[in-house]
């Protein structure tokens, strides 16, 4: 079903929506699919692009939360464990095992890292990924040839998952639908009332009408803007999340070859660092940094990217230097408040939901690995305050495939042209792109070398070669004008600007 049908249904429907979902990343999605295969009529409405928030700037783990086992938070490991094997199971194209090598410096460091590894593997039971081993130097410096060697002392070796975040979001998306979900990108909430039904009025961006819906029940589901969604409908301005950002840094494999993921398990603040093989690449992060504010576009602090680099200098044999980073991307994250939380490393990253006004539900926090439990949570709660009837949650057994590949290569192999790379040296076709805008519900150039394909969180600059020809074959599907072509490479480059590490941003 294209934009306009959906629009359409949306202008003809004289009932409630069982569901409005307000919020397309990881866990609007996944209420969506949760409600949409309960029965239930959806319609999901997101205020940008799909992921375009923190669901698309992860670390690429899913993952029980290692640090959380250190802070006694055994409860919400083993729910992760638990979640990372399932998502093995029904999301195989997009969920993967990752061995990560953790490199002690001291004999005692071995041992304290081995016993807590292999606790976390005793949690996971039956859903153990493989064993946790200990690494001599030798076998540590074979594992990770980038590593330093001076001072080692060994290493211990343990297994987890890593994903491509926003492709495994659309995908739910994409399964949604096939559930009955009606789901909009650039479609804003502009207004709430709180009722029986809730009645919302939100604007099609691209069209700039705006819309009247009726819900039996909301499920405010908006990440790092839920309280200001909360705001809408209560009038009052609540402050139940605190946000941290994180970066990432990007760089060529050659700093750590091989398939091996290293962690650094204490930073100087205390955090993990990860430097992970991801897509090709190398990435590395993440940071903690208090923010005021969510954005929907952040930039990396220049003092964040020196904390990483810094900390790159003490662990890999040559140390990657600002030259060498190819992307740098910031995302905040939207952590649940608790009066006795001091700093945004130590809040939980456990979720909360709440009926927040009369008809809405609003679920806060939580991490990519968790999101299918967090929207079984939200859909419970809304179908209790909606007054409808229990339903049993079915997500933990529908598989969730990557149709997008598959229609692309559909795509290329019936046309030569369409099967050639939209730029040198990355995996993504012309054909990604002109499924993207068919299938995917692509409306700007950022969409498809953001989310779509992954080319701006993997090299910048080769984002911004790509936009001239990828804007092409958009222009040809949507019948862009060439002043529109040039707009949206224009808009495009302002925001790969963020991307590039000499590009603008703050300083602070």
């Amino acid at each position: 079903m294209n934009r306009e049908e959906i629009l359409e249904s949306i202008r003809t429907r004289s009932e409630p929506w069982d569901v409005v979902v307000i919020g397309g990343g990881a866990t609007g999605a996944g209420c969506a699919l949760d409600a949409a295969s309960r029965g239930l009529s959806v319609l999901l409405l997101e205020q940008a692009d799909f992921g375009k928030g923190t669901s698309s700037r992860s670390t690429k783990l899913i993952h029980g939360g290692v640090r959380y086992l250190e802070q006694g938070n055994v409860s919400l490991v083993r729910e992760a464990l638990a979640e990372r094997k399932l998502l093995l199971d029904i999301a195989a194209d997009f969920v993967s095992p990752q061995p990560f090598i953790v490199p002690c410096f001291k004999r005692s460091e071995k041992l304290y890292y081995a016993a807590g590894l292999k606790i976390y593997d005793a949690l996971s039971g039956k859903r153990s990924l493989g064993r946790t081993d200990t690494l001599t130097a030798k076998e540590t410096i074979e594992a990770l040839p980038g590593l330093d060697p001076e001072g080692l002392a060994g290493g211990v070796r343990y297994l987890d998952a890593q994903f491509d975040d926003a492709r495994f979001l659309f995908a739910i998306v994409s399964t949604a639908e096939e559930k009955g979900a009606f789901a909009l990108n650039y479609a804003k909430v502009e207004k709430i009332e709180p009722g029986t039904p809730v009645r919302l009025s939100f604007r099609d961006e691209p069209g700039s009408e705006l819309f009247e819906v009726d819900a039996r029940a909301v499920i405010n589901a908006a990440g790092i803007f839920a309280d200001q969604v909360e705001s809408l409908a209560t009038g009052e301005p609540p402050s139940r999340i605190a946000y941290s950002q994180g970066i990432h840094l990007v760089f060529d494999p050659e700093f750590l070859p091989g398939p091996n993921a290293l962690m650094i398990p204490k930073t100087s603040d205390g955090r993990v660092l990860f430097a992970i093989p991801w897509l090709g690449q190398l990435l590395i992060g993440t940071t903690d940094t208090p923010v005021d504010e969510p954005k929907l576009e952040p930039s990396a602090i220049e003092g964040e990217i020196d904390f990483v680099l810094g900390t790159c200098r003490g662990y890999f044999r040559r140390a990657p230097v600002r030259e060498d980073i190819r992307s740098v991307f910031a995302g905040i994250r939207p952590l649940v408040r608790r009066a006795r939380d001091r700093g945004t490393s130590r809040i939980s990253r456990e979720h909360l939901v709440d009926v927040t006004s009369e008809g809405m539900v609003s679920v806060r926090g939580g991490k990519w690995t968790t999101y299918r439990t967090m929207a079984k949570d939200a859909v419970d709660s809304a179908l209790e305050a909606a007054g409808l009837p229990a339903r049993t949650c079915l997500t933990e057994k529908i598989e969730i495939r990557d149709r997008a590949r598959e229609r692309a290569d559909t795509l290329a192999s019936g046309d030569p042209v369409l099967a050639e790379p939209v730029v040198p040296g990355f995996p993504y076709r012309k054909a990604e792109v002109v499924d993207a805008v068919r299938s995917g519900m692509a409306l700007k150039l950022e969409d498809v070398l953001a989310r779509r394909t992954r080319l701006l969180f993997l090299d910048a600059r080769k984002s911004i070669e790509a936009a001239g020809p990828a804007a092409e074959l958009m222009g040809d599907e949507l019948g862009w004008s060439d002043e529109r072509k040039e707009q949206e490479i224009n808009e495009f480059r302002s925001v790969a600007q963020n991307y590039v590490p000499d590009g603008r941003r703050d300083h602070s």
